[in-house]
């Protein structure tokens, strides 16, 4: 039996005109309850995590399955110029703002031109100081790294040393 469009229009949400291989959104598919039960026998919160999102299926409506998901959080994060390192602090190159990631953009005018004055300042000075304390922090394990230089050799002067006084003796 076919179905005409405008019988597939006037269908509630989640009818497959009788389709096999279509579920209703939020449908556990065989799938995804082997991938929940691994999920939980590995690492529990991959299991959470499919019960999660299967949960926020069923109550938004979403048509796709959880890779599908991924795939378009993923491509939005990137659309929105957003790298998995900057989200979580890395991977930052130092011509990009370390607050970037996290919202504090700056890239949107909110209308209100002396707010986004002082915004943009506060973000340049921010910048800089961030600079500042990672130059600050190479210069100190560059510090810290000579220090244990001098000790080493020291060390390592004090047993050759003692080494050839220990011959000098036996001989």
């Amino acid at each position: 039996m076919t179905y005409t469009q405008s019988q597939r229009e006037e269908a509630p949400a989640g009818w497959n005109g009788g389709r096999r291989g279509q579920c209703r959104p939020g449908a556990w598919r065989p799938l995804e309850i082997a991938a929940m039960i691994l999920g939980f026998m590995v690492f529990w919160p991959i299991g959470l995590a499919i019960v999660g999102f299967k949960v926020w299926q069923r109550s938004t409506g979403y048509q796709g399955d959880m890779a599908t998901a991924v795939r378009q959080g993923w491509s939005y994060a990137e659309s929105r110029g957003c790298s998995m390192g900057q989200m979580w602090g890395r991977g930052r190159s130092s011509g990009t703002a370390p607050f970037r990631g996290f919202g504090f953009g700056g890239g949107r005018p909110t209308g209100n031109s002396a707010f986004d004055d002082w915004r943009s300042a506060e973000l340049a000075r921010l910048e800089e100081e961030h600079r500042k304390l990672e130059a600050a922090e190479r210069e100190f394990a560059d510090y810290i790294e000579n220090l244990r230089r001098a000790k080493d050799r020291e060390e390592f002067d004090r047993f050759m040393n003692e080494r050839r006084q220990a011959g000098t003796t036996q001989a």
